[in-house]
């Protein structure tokens, strides 16, 4: 059977190509946005915060997301280094595009005067949207897949249409749609977010650590059936520690993709999604048994920066007061002197 690609460029204009993937992860951030400035009116903060957080935060987050790319395939690119600015041949991450969008919303968000825990938690939503969204990217382009199946799993076993089962024929062999089980898994979370932000008990930070629990807890699982895993040699046990936690997913039919012997034995995705699933549990524990008065998700927001205008606007009034007695102190006649005594 013949492979059905779909074309990656959407159209050209003169010389330029528009790729479908570009498209699909601009649509990807819009929704986020639309998200993000939809709940931020809840707390009255105003939508043009949230534009000039998505333009300095996505190409924050592309730098970080090849950093972090090139990092793990340093063998590859230290003797070509202009190769790491060849951002279109592919070869980014999401955790790097993560800390970098992280890195940037902390600086920018505590700048504009807010607590960044408070912003965080309402951008919760508008992340994962963006990556359910963005994995449709990997779709067209047709990469990031996972190791090779049958047509009859795919069609039989996980009833898929068939636009995705012949997409996933890539030079006569099916493989595992592992975009589309991400962005199932979260689909899922982002109608957890929603039920779970507005329930009474959350603290201010916890529905951003609950969006990292729920991602890394479907990413380590679907991260082992990928075939392009950046890996690293790690001892015996830690390996075996990993695969006996995915052993289960071997219960519903599904087998890990090839990862050479040579290359590693410990996918990185794999090890950082459980070191974020324990991080952010401890995170919650800790800030609720030391922070005092942790706020609730549902709790007023107020920059700094607002406070001190109003302090500002408040004192103002006050100083012309003053300013105005001054000038009438001043500008006060002398009274009358006593008239003298009648001479005699």
């Amino acid at each position: 059977m013949g492979t059905l690609l779909l074309n990656p460029i959407a159209f050209s204009i003169g010389g330029l190509d528009v790729h479908w993937y570009g498209l699909i992860l601009g649509v990807g951030a819009l929704m986020g946005l639309l998200l993000a400035i939809r709940e931020g009116k809840r707390f009255n903060i105003p939508q043009e915060f949230f534009m000039d957080l998505l333009l300095l935060g996505v190409p924050s987050a592309i730098i970080g997301a090849r950093i972090y790319f090139v990092a793990f395939k340093w063998e590859d690119y230290k003797n070509n280094l202009l190769d790491i600015f060849k951002i279109w041949n592919g070869g980014i991450a999401i955790y790097g595009a993560l800390i970098g969008a992280i890195i940037c919303a902390v600086i920018f968000v505590r700048r504009r005067g807010y607590n960044f825990w408070r912003i965080a938690d309402i951008c919760a939503p508008g992340l994962i949207i963006g990556q359910m969204i963005g994995r449709w990217g990997n779709f067209v382009n047709q990469e990031a897949y996972g190791g090779p199946t049958t047509e009859a799993f795919l069609r039989d076993h996980l009833h898929l249409p068939s636009f995705i089962v012949n997409q996933m024929n890539v030079a006569g062999t099916f493989h595992h749609p592992t975009f589309l089980y991400e962005s199932l898994w979260n689909l899922i979370g982002l109608l957890l977010l929603f039920v779970l932000r507005r329930q009474k008990f959350l603290r201010a930070g916890e529905l951003f650590f609950s969006y990292f629990i729920w991602y890394s807890i479907g990413r380590f699982f679907i991260e082992a059936l990928r075939t392009d895993s950046l890996a690293f040699q790690g001892a015996s046990w830690l390996a075996s520690f990993i695969n006996g936690l995915w052993a289960p997913m071997t219960w519903l039919g599904f087998e890990q993709g090839y990862l050479a012997p040579t290359y590693g034995n410990v996918r990185i995705s794999q090890l950082l999604a459980l070191l974020i699933i324990a991080a952010a549990i401890v995170l919650i524990i800790v800030r609720r048994r030391t922070v005092k008065d942790l706020p609730r998700y549902g709790d007023p927001i107020v920059s700094t920066r607002s406070r001190e205008v109003e302090s500002l606007a408040s004192a103002a009034p006050s100083e012309q007061s003053a300013e105005g007695l001054n000038t009438k102190k001043e500008h006060t006649p002398n009274e009358p002197e006593k008239s003298q005594a009648p001479k005699e």
